[in-house]
């Protein structure tokens, strides 16, 4: 039998001695010890202490700061056992090797934070024990601006009272709203929130726990957002701010503005508008999965896109298929039975040029007639006898690589070892290969692309699963000559990144970057370039990056950055923000010497209103030269928008844009010009159009004629047209190809003039290397167009000739600080702000000092500044705004969409535009682009999340053990002890639900953030661009995916990455699809690298703006909230780990026999529990009664609650105890709360 391969920290208990630990002996604890090597000289060692009644009272890291001292977080408890302040981590003097610390704060002074309030402070309502009425932030002048709740019920005519009625039509339910009344006074509760700045925002729920409104007001009005269900409790539409009056909405408000969703007689959601967008339907076999959907631009056409999986519920095909009425498509896929593919050893069928070693495709939904084409086939176990197939390694970086042998004791069973994408514009396919050490840990990936290259990668990790060093060997085409990417990193004692070194080929290695750590582990310096440049960072109390250098004395640096909260200096222009939003921000840079600030205003809903440009060291620092301000309405649809520039003549600032937006529900129908200038936006005061599918189909104020889309909602086509003054047209053609995935492979643009021959430009986008060829009779490497982009703000680079006509040409490769640019053999090297943007690009010069290459600086919304300094523009410099490379048409592609800066909005509705149903689904950053980004035009993101969620929450009090650099490997938090039994606690008691710690955070922000903190459609499934973006994603985790979604734009080639074996089979099992982005973010052109590395500013930490939080609602929808109830009775050690957030399988434990664990859900639901599952449940009265012992004999002992949050995928359901509520989840599980539970009292 197989071994099944686990790893997971060492647990000890009290009575139990140990060497070079000096344990207090005297209090109960928990020791936990995490090896890092293989003889455990370097390890991560931390202690939790327990006061008799269980609860946590001291967590100690030992050793865990970068000076070898201890860090504690001291835990308090008021008189009524509440934890109503929550402490930050503080590191000690020295250390103690575990010893209990008497007096922990009494270093606080010298640990970094000074004589500042470390601490956040819940405040307890006086009746209601366990209800928080005030959260006092951390900070001396933070915590003098609390947030405070309150409570209480409705007010007559306070909120609408929607009745809906259900009737049913094939199936499924159609909904009618009838006209809305008042609820009486006292009918639903009500929770308010005020923020620091005293912004309000009320949830109104009723008795059975159902949101019915979210009111939030924009300074003059309400902002409310309606939620009505149906006579069986589930959601049926959601009335967004616009679309609330006093009548009920007819159904072309319904259409343009609201949310509606149908389901059939299961619960299932079967149809669903988002507004502005076609219907889309959804078809399910009788397992529950989802096999197929549609959208309006496919019903068009008459096809589906279907999803085939084997019988383990992993995706095996997926592809697009002809079909007719829902209905229908329903009753066939139900025929099926199973439903399941079954891998074969031979043939079973070729389509698009590919075989496929798949059977019973007769006997799955849908059968083969109604095939149109595949898009991606997946392969797990083993790997399939293609004849294109790599030759096997039998060692990676000289460690061995185990085999699809199946009598071998460690093999591949049940992982991913191949997948296959299909290009959606032609049939070339790209093939991606995984392969694994003796760990079931991927070490190495191999993708022969489009064009018949390859990409492959090798990783050495360390015993803890940490990438020591990486190695990328890459071709385009096979016959071409091969380039070679190596990388190494140097790590401290807690695993810190030290030191990273680059070397391209066999030139001179080259130190990318040296990290210095204070010991907080926040990164206070760091050395680019062999100390080319030398970048300190600032950090305020609640670890939020203040500063990058000084720029009110940059000295000799390039660049300088500061961000102002409550602290502006120009407080006649904006007031200082309490609640998370940045009131100012300084910059300087050395290719002009000129100290700049913008000044931000924002209205009562955080969304962004004026940003004022001064210069405050010059004679007219109250310029104005590169004012915005804009207005919107109650959706965030932008409404105006005004935009000033550099003066053509004089010193008076010159307005380039007075913008008009006109609307049909969300969709923006014209932009009205009225400034009369000829820079700036390019007006034109022409209509704009759209498909069923809500997506932009041209554009004529800047020229596009036309635009189209794939099945993934990507642009591939665009033809632009521009007329001169003396009537002669230009045009240019550009289209695109992706993989089935929705990663740009190609870009083709062919650029007529009036005369001559056409210029033909192709860009290949291939694992983070990109090429081009021109085609325009003399050879210009990188000459680009200015056809459509504001040419004001840009002055393209003109490369060299190159003789003899065109030629396939690789300009550069994206690293850790920049870019390696081949066309000018050298490393370029960046400033970022805090929201990813290129600032400053600088190289070594021949004399080896530094030089600036590029210059850019931005209006909020993302247009470079018209007019002063131009921006390059070509090659690597046109990667600007949110690093995300600039197109011709003067659009950002951020991977799933096209941002146009100019406008401040997308041409195309959000993949996740239900995840914030309150705003606009072609918003920009909630319209606050100061502090939030699109990593890759999904969704808003906060700049502090970028990564993760690395920091501690100074709202709950929450202590995230990332922070301090501690970080995971291989899914071990190594820090967990740091949390205090995690980040907080949902329970129920007499008073209701109860939310502590950074549950309570979370539940505020969402309350407050119009993203729906409750009600979302049930059922709702994984979306087909999940399924087939990301094959591998689950290696790397949510974070790493996003950035891989967009790596063919401005990945770094040869980043490493830690990847366990469980968090691939959970990928994988998650249904995310194929390698659309190459094997994950594993190839990529190597693999990511989540350690803390990167720019600072992804260790930072905050408070958020409490009306845009994180995670906005139902941006996690595909996820379920899980509980498994432990007895302080358990056998063996499992509730010493379940103190821990730890759960193990049963059939882990079988160390010692030579059969492994079971995966039989029915013998697991039988009591045999050496399986790889451990049982967790959605009901938290089932896992009470397991906690407390009630399960399984006299209610009377203690016990834990442990809860978490899994994705679709993470866990299964057990057919088997559907009784209990029973959720199967597979391996290890880590960093679960914990909630210590007594018996209920008879």
């Amino acid at each position: 039998m197989k071994k099944i391969i686990s790893g997971f920290s060492l647990l000890f208990v009290a009575g139990i001695s140990f060497a070079q630990t000096n344990l207090s002996t005297n209090e109960n604890y928990v020791y936990s010890k995490t090896c890092m090597d293989g003889d455990c000289n370097k390890k991560s060692e931390s202690v939790q202490y327990f006061d008799g009644l269980g609860r946590p009272i001291q967590s100690v890291a030992i050793k865990a700061t970068p000076l070898g001292r201890d860090v504690v977080l001291p835990v308090e408890y008021d008189a009524k056992g509440r934890q109503a302040k929550n402490y930050f981590p503080v590191p000690q003097n020295g250390s103690q090797n575990g010893a209990l610390y008497a007096d922990p704060l009494a270093n606080a002074p010298s640990a970094g934070y000074g004589n500042e309030k470390i601490y956040t402070e819940k405040k307890y309502d006086v009746l209601f024990a366990g209800r928080v009425n005030q959260v006092v932030p951390a900070g001396n002048t933070w915590s003098q601006k609390p947030v405070n709740i309150g409570y209480g019920t409705n007010n007559d005519n306070e909120v609408r009272k929607y009745t809906v009625t259900t009737s049913w039509v094939d199936g499924r339910t159609e909904t009618t709203i009838a006209q809305p009344v008042f609820y009486s006074a006292n009918q639903l509760g009500k929770n308010t929130v005020t923020d620091p700045d005293g912004n309000m925002s009320m949830e109104f729920k009723n008795g059975k726990g159902e949101t019915i409104l979210v009111r939030k007001n924009d300074g003059s009005r309400n902002a409310d957002t309606y939620y009505l269900y149906n006579e069986y409790g589930q959601l049926t539409y959601v009335i967004p701010p616009l679309a609330v009056s006093t009548a009920a909405p007819d159904q072309t408000i319904l259409d343009n503005l609201c949310y509606q969703y149908r389901y059939d007689g299961l619960g299932r959601l079967v149809e669903k508008k988002v507004p502005g967008k076609g219907w889309e339907y959804m078809i399910y076999d009788q397992q529950d999965r989802l096999v197929a959907t549609q959208d309006a631009n496919l019903r068009q056409k008459g096809q589906w896109l279907y999803t085939k999986y084997d019988q383990f519920g992993r995706v095996a095909i997926t592809g697009i298929s002809t079909g007719s009425a829902r209905a229908t498509e329903q009753y066939l896929a139900d025929l099926q039975g199973s439903n399941n593919v079954t891998r074969i050893p031979t043939v079973m069928f070729n389509r698009q040029g590919m075989d496929v070693y798949y059977g019973n495709p007769e006997g799955s939904y849908p059968k083969s007639p109604t095939w149109v084409a595949l898009l991606s086939i997946n392969y797990y176990d083993t790997y399939p006898a293609y004849s294109f197939n790599p030759p096997f390694p039998s060692s990676v970086l000289g460690k061995p690589v185990i085999s699809d042998t199946g009598n071998a004791p460690v093999n591949t069973k049940a992982m991913p070892t191949l997948s296959l994408v299909k290009n959606i514009e032609d049939d070339n396919w790209t093939k991606n290969y995984a392969y694994y050490d003796a760990k079931g840990r991927l070490i190495s990936t191999y993708a022969i692309n489009h064009l018949g290259g390859y990409t492959r990668t090798e990783t050495e990790l360390d015993f803890a699963g940490v990438t020591q060093q990486s190695k990328v060997y890459h071709k385009r085409l096979n016959t071409d000559t091969e380039k070679v990417i190596a990388q190494s990193f140097d790590f401290d004692n807690q695993n810190r990144v030290i030191r990273h070194r680059h070397q391209v080929d066999s030139k001179p290695v080259e130190i990318l970057s040296e990290n210095t750590y204070n010991e907080l582990s926040q990164i206070t310096n760091k050395k680019v370039g062999n100390g080319l440049e030398s970048m300190d960072y600032q950090y305020d109390i609640r670890g939020a990056l203040i500063k990058i250098n000084d720029p009110a004395a940059l000295g000799n640096k390039l660049f300088g950055y500061e961000l102002k909260y409550q602290n502006p200096a120009y407080t006649n222009i904006a007031p200082g923000k309490s609640n998370g939003n940045i009131s100012e921000i300084d910059w300087k840079s050395a290719s002009d010497g000129v100290l700049k600030r913008y000044s931000y205003t924002y209205d009562a809903l955080n969304r962004l209103k004026d940003a004022v440009y001064t210069e405050p060291n010059t004679t007219n620092p109250y310029n104005n030269y590169y004012n915005e301000y804009a207005t919107y309405d109650l959706n965030g649809n932008i409404k105006t928008l005004k935009r000033n520039a550099f003066p053509v003549t004089g010193t008076t600032a010159t307005q380039v844009d007075d913008l008009v937006y006109q609307y049909t529900g969300n969709r923006l129908d014209k932009v009205i010009e009225n400034a009369l200038n000829d820079t700036g936006y390019e007006g034109g005061n022409n209509t704009i159009d759209y498909d069923l599918n809500g997506n932009m189909i041209n554009m004529k104020d800047k020229g596009i004629q036309t635009i189209g889309y794939n099945v993934l909602d990507l642009q591939n086509q665009l033809s632009i047209s521009v007329t001169n003054a003396a009537g002669k047209v230009s045009t240019t053609n550009i289209n695109h190809i992706y993989g089935a995935g929705g990663t740009k492979l190609r870009k083709t643009s062919v650029q007529q003039a009036y005369m001559g021959l056409p210029r033909i430009q192709t860009t290949d986008y291939l694992d983070g290397f990109q090429y081009t060829n021109i085609d325009d009779g003399q050879g210009c490497l990188t000459c680009k167009t200015e056809s459509a982009y504001e040419e004001q703000a840009y002055r393209k680079v003109i490369g060299p000739v190159i003789p003899g006509g065109p030629k396939w040409t690789l300009d550069f490769i994206p690293t850790a600080e920049g870019f390696y640019s081949f066309t000018e053999n050298r490393y370029i090297y960046q400033y970022k702000d805090h929201l990813g943007n290129v600032r400053v690009s600088f190289a070594r010069n021949s004399a080896g000092a530094p030089e600036i290459t590029g210059t850019n600086n931005y209006y909020p919304f993302g247009l470079n500044h018209i007019g002063g300094g131009k921006s390059p523009f070509s090659n690597y410099h046109s990667y600007k705004f949110g690093g995300k490379e600039l197109q011709e048409t003067g659009m950002y592609d951020f991977g799933a969409r096209m941002y146009m800066p100019d406008l401040g909005r997308w041409g195309v509705i959000d993949p996740m535009a239900e995840a914030m149903r309150r705003y606009s689904p072609y918003n920009y950053a909630f319209n606050n682009p100061i502090s939030f980004i699109d990593p890759d035009g999904m969704a808003p993101m906060h700049q502090f999340a970028m990564i993760s969620d690395a920091r501690p929450d100074t709202t709950s009090g929450w202590t995230n053990p990332g922070w301090l650099g501690r970080g995971t490997s291989d899914g071990i938090n190594y820090g967990a002890t740091l949390g205090s039994g995690g980040g907080g606690s949902v329970y129920e008691s007499e008073y209701g639900t109860v939310y502590t710690g950074s549950e309570a955070r979370d539940a505020f922000s969402a309350l407050i953030s119009g993203g729906d903190p409750t009600p979302r459609p049930k059922n709702k499934k994984t979306n087909f661009l999940q399924r087939i973006g990301n094959f591998f994603s689950g290696l790397v985790g949510k974070g790493n995916a996003a950035i891989a979604a967009t790596l063919h734009r401005t990945i770094e080639v040869g980043e490493a990455a830690r990847l366990t074996t469980a968090e691939y089979y959970i990928g994988a099992r998650a249904g995310i699809g194929i390698a659309g982005a190459s094997i994950g973010a594993a190839t990529l052109g190597a693999i990511l690298m989540p350690t803390m590395m990167k720019d600072a500013e992804y260790n930072w930490t905050r408070d958020l703006p409490l009306d845009v939080p994180i995670t906005t609602g139902d941006i996690n929808r595909n996820s379920i909230l899980l509980y498994r109830g432990v007895s302080s009775k358990a056998k063996g050690s499992m509730y010493f780990e379940a103190m821990q957030g730890v759960a193990i399988p049963g059939g882990f434990r079988q160390v010692a026999t030579t059969f492994g664990p079971h995966r039989d859900m029915e013998l697991h639901a039988g009591g045999d529990n050496l399986s790889i599952w451990t049982s967790w449940t959605s009901d938290i009265n089932v896992a009470r009664d397991f906690a407390t012992g009630n399960a399984f004999y006299t209610n009377g002992v203690p016990g834990i609650i442990m809860s978490k949050t899994f994705t679709t995928g993470q866990a299964v359901p057990n057919p088997f105890t559907s009784s209990e509520s029973e959720w199967l989840v597979p391996g290890v599980t880590y960093g679960a709360k914990v909630q210590y539970v007594l018996p209920r009292s008879k």
